[in-house]
């Protein structure tokens, strides 16, 4: 049997690799898929064992190609995590212009609606189906200068607890209403989580800003550690969570 195959959306950043890393390092198979060719190669050369792809993840065309090169070369898929972002912000309500709104939209929840269409049947079909999203605090605790991004992270955790409660109504299910929440057994044993952060860190982060001690922010190892662990803990215990992942503060 084949070890679980993940997918990773958006593996060029710096928390893609740690990503990548972890899930190589409990023995999975990793498929690292970002927009630019130059910067996915990049990042699986830190990864070896790592298979780099490029898609527009925005473009559902470019997706079902994707899925389609992947099932033929690869196989099902058992995990997508989900890091495509960024972050916008500006100078209260009247700061938060369209354009900054249209990125974030595009980059984040279009990226994860187009991404987890796609590979739906796959994550609900395997025994260890892992779909996961980084989110974060400002969703619980906007501010006027983070709107446009908190709304937008509202609204990918939002689509996700709808897949979660897909996978609790079981393998192609239209309905779910009654598990509104995602919480609870799978069918399939398939699993939507939510991973919280104020902020994420890295190296490279340090190196810049020696004298910063980054209050709050959650190591990309940290990160990495708990989605490797979301692949050995049971669905029922995972579907719908929103767990926040501990910092370094």
């Amino acid at each position: 049997m084949n070890s679980p195959l993940v997918v990773i959306a958006g593996g060029s950043s710096a928390a893609g690799i740690a990503v990548a890393r972890a899930l190589l390092g409990a023995g999975m198979r990793v498929l690292s898929v970002g927009s630019d060719a130059g910067r996915i190669r990049a990042a699986a050369e830190l990864t070896p064992g790592a298979v780099p792809l490029v898609c527009n993840l925005a473009d559902p065309d470019d997706v079902a190609d994707l899925v389609a090169d992947i099932h033929e070369g690869f196989g099902p898929v058992d995990g997508l995590i989900h890091l495509v972002g960024g972050w916008r912000g500006g100078k209260g309500i009247t700061g938060q212009s369209d354009a900054d709104w249209d990125f974030l939209h595009t980059s984040v929840v279009t990226t994860l609606r187009t991404t987890s269409r796609a590979f739906y049947d796959d994550l609900a079909s395997s025994p260890v189906g892992r779909l996961a999203i980084v989110s974060s605090t400002t969703v619980t605790a906007p501010g006027a200068g983070d709107a446009n991004y908190a709304s937008i992270k509202a609204a990918a955790e939002t689509w996700l607890r709808s897949v979660a409660a897909g996978f609790a109504a079981g393998t192609g299910s239209e309905s779910g209403a009654g598990t509104a929440a995602g919480v609870g057994s799978t069918e399939g044993g398939a699993a939507g989580v939510v991973l919280v952060v104020k902020a994420l860190l890295d190296d490279a982060m340090r190196a810049r800003s020696p004298e910063r001690r980054f209050p709050g922010f959650t190591d990309v190892s940290v990160l990495g550690a708990a989605v490797a662990e979301l692949f050995s803990t049971p669905g029922a215990q995972l579907n719908g969570a929103r767990i926040i992942l501990d910092s370094n503060s």
